[in-house]
């Protein structure tokens, strides 16, 4: 997304984290107490902004990009972030996640993610064996089914991986607003422990069916596309912070486009992506202080259709 979307403060918060090494941060800081989500079947504790690596990660052998990313999965570890989701649709992400992984420190709390992205099933094991190898973890923490794609044949494998131990969590996932309804089909049929799915400010569809469903299922649930590519930014160019911001502890409008997520009760773990350091600061800063209760939500939602 353009850099011309982002408050110029964090230009200054940027060249600050890169000259000087930042502590970790993972109960506490002037914006408040870390915001902390669970997964609803096992009661297990996730930092509720997390990262995505969809074309921000598929740096080749680009090695000044690398060493770029390699500063923005530092700065996302510091500030406590866990969840990072990835896939092979996504070039060559997966590797260099994986890559980069050994050269950070602070990630003993990485909740890794992954899926599986073919037709058949052993076609499907060995896409996902590559991918644990690619990302250098024994056992993948969520296995997901990316798009729906030929679920029927991978969730049969899922559950035989996740009980012998291969994988701790099996999911499914849609995007950009598709196939809601066959999703919300298979959340009731089949139990999968997560899903992941496009929610935000400016798209709400998914309060109307897959949220429900994910509450009375007790399904976690990862939110892409946060900022509708962007899009969202655009809407609010140039509009100043409404004064409710300093509320909920906001000092841009990506950390109020979060906090929106976040503070729906059924969100487990919003995944932004990003490839800046400025971007993933901003990011994780949603990941602490107060959040929007129900009259506020609605108030946010009134003034940003204003807009």
């Amino acid at each position: 997304m353009p850099d011309t979307n982002r408050r110029t403060l964090l230009k200054a918060l940027c060249t600050a984290a890169t000259l000087f090494k930042m502590p970790p941060v993972f109960a506490q800081t002037a914006g408040g107490e870390r915001i902390i989500k669970k997964i609803p079947g096992t009661g297990e504790e996730l930092t509720a902004v997390g990262m995505g690596t969809s074309r921000t990660f598929d740096a080749g052998d680009d090695l000044e990009l690398r060493t770029q990313l390699q500063q923005v999965l530092q700065r996302f570890f510091d500030r406590g972030g866990q969840v990072i989701d990835s896939s092979p649709m996504y070039g060559t992400a997966e590797t260099v996640v994986g890559d980069l992984l050994r050269r950070v420190t602070h990630k003993d709390k990485l909740f890794a993610a992954t899926k599986v992205w073919i037709y058949g099933k052993e076609a499907g094991i060995k896409q996902m064996q590559a991918s644990m190898d690619k990302m250098g973890v024994s056992v993948m923490d969520l296995m997901q089914i990316h798009n729906m794609r030929d679920w029927k044949t991978h969730i049969q494998t899922l559950r035989k991986w996740k009980e012998k131990g291969k994988i701790r969590y099996f999911g499914i996932t849609t995007s950009h607003g598709r196939d809601h309804e066959e999703l919300v089909k298979i959340m009731k049929n089949e139990n999968p422990d997560f899903v992941q799915f496009s929610y935000s400010l400016g798209n709400r569809e998914a309060e109307q069916d897959i949220f429900p469903v994910a509450a009375d299922k007790k399904i976690a649930t990862l939110i892409n596309r946060p900022f509708q590519a962007g899009s969202l930014f655009s809407k609010v160019k140039d509009q100043p912070l409404p004064d409710w911001a300093a509320e909920i502890d906001c000092s841009s409008w990506a950390q109020v486009f979060l906090k929106y997520i976040i503070s729906h009760d059924h969100t487990t773990c919003v995944i932004p992506a990003t490839s800046r350091v400025s971007h993933m600061l901003d990011n994780m800063a949603a990941a602490y202080g107060r959040l929007p209760d129900a009259d506020l939500r609605l108030q946010i939602e009134k003034d940003f259709e204003k807009l």
